[in-house]
């Protein structure tokens, strides 16, 4: 079975209404909008959200507390799953990182210190936690921080 022999066939599908082509096709003229009114114009209507003129809901519940827009939210890889993933690797870069699909490309990048470091190994991200960078170092490898 392929795609194009999946239900329904195209012959089966409702065929789209086709207005305003005159009085002999049953929606000419208004087109199946009535007379005159809002509805009647072109990009006529109501939002979904109006509620009749009542006080919205989003103006009706208290607001509370503090969002930090400028908040810069780190993705967290821990050292045994970044190892696992660069095994024999002596160089771990965040474009290799990102090429991996270990994390989103272009998110801010931040090693965890669950796991063991058994090998000597150069990490390069935007943050370490103080114990990652301590057994990064510790197994004589290096910790390469990034700018933003």
């Amino acid at each position: 079975m392929r795609l194009h022999e999946l239900y329904p066939f195209p012959e089966e599908y409702a065929q789209r209404k086709r207005v305003g082509r005159g009085p002999g096709s049953g929606s000419g003229c208004t087109s199946g909008r009535g007379n005159k009114g809002q509805n009647s114009r072109s990009g006529g209507g109501r939002p979904a959200w109006f509620e009749g003129g009542q006080m919205p809901l989003a103006r009706r519940l208290p607001k509370r507390g503090f969002k930090n827009i400028l908040r810069v939210e780190y993705t967290a890889i821990n050292l045994d799953y970044l190892l696992a993933a660069f095994p024999g690797v002596e160089e771990i870069t965040v474009e290799a990182i990102y090429e991996r699909g270990l994390c989103k490309t272009g998110s801010p990048l931040k090693i965890l210190s669950r796991g063991e470091v058994t090998a000597k190994v150069s990490v390069e991200a935007h943050r370490f936690s103080a114990a990652a960078a301590e057994k990064i170092t510790k197994a004589g490898g290096t910790v390469k921080a990034l700018e933003g």
